[in-house]
């Protein structure tokens, strides 16, 4: 797996870009705007994300917009499912022991209380 997508989404104010671009693309313009940033700011942080290759700009007119490019975050979650699984296994295996612990302790007041 390639840290250039984690190390680019590591800095809040490009995750923040990248949630308002999961809702369309968007001017550095209007990213400034809405994450309250100056546009120097903005430019910045969205050349990294495409240097990353998380988002693409299209130029339309004289604006640029930027859109997500869908396919290096279905990278990081295929990398990430991995550790979701291996989670998921050892959560599964707590319940079960916790499960058993609580029987046990159900089982053990019930023989003291006779």
């Amino acid at each position: 797996m390639d840290t250039t997508t984690f190390s680019a989404l590591a800095e809040p104010n490009r995750l923040r870009i990248v949630d308002l671009l999961a809702n369309g693309p968007l001017s550095v313009g209007e990213i400034a705007e809405r994450l309250q940033l100056r546009q120097p700011q903005a430019s910045k942080h969205l050349r990294v994300l495409l240097e990353a290759g998380l988002v693409e700009v299209e130029a339309e007119a004289n604006r640029r917009n930027y859109r997500l490019r869908i396919q290096p975050l279905q990278e990081m979650d295929a990398w990430l499912d991995r550790y979701r699984q291996i989670w998921n296994e050892r959560y599964d295996n707590l319940e079960r022991y916790l499960k058993k612990l609580q029987e046990e302790q159900k089982e053990s007041s019930k023989f003291e209380e006779e």
